[in-house]
């Protein structure tokens, strides 16, 4: 099973960005799927996350500008960045809870650069 992550880029703030992440290989079911991410020396951090019917947590810091969807006809995760800030620069990460006992698998990081 792999996660690939995919949609990363600069953008001046205020501008919009699409992530996706697709999961791939002998997969059964995804339960939560989420995106995470990590800024030059901080901790990784909860952005998003939705479980498989579809319910949605966020961040404080993104609520109201991010949305999180998934397509599990795709095994696929989305995140809309909306009114992009500076400090949401930061590697972002996607994972899932993937088979019929969970297992949590982390993509590889995509790179968000927010600056003008």
């Amino acid at each position: 099973v792999q996660l690939q992550a995919f949609g990363g880029g600069l953008v001046q703030p205020g501008g919009s960005l699409r992530l996706s992440c697709a999961a791939s290989g002998s997969i059964f079911s995804i339960d939560v799927m989420g995106w995470y991410r990590q800024a030059p020396g901080k901790q990784r951090e909860m952005v998003a996350h939705i479980t498989s019917r579809g319910s949605t947590n966020y961040a404080d810091s993104v609520k109201g500008r991010f949305t999180i969807s998934r397509d599990n006809a795709k095994n696929t995760v989305y995140l809309q960045m909306n009114s992009l800030k500076p400090e949401d620069t930061a590697v972002y990460y996607c994972n899932a809870y993937i088979g019929t006992r969970p297992r949590l698998y982390w993509g590889q990081g995509t790179q968000v650069t927010v600056s003008s």
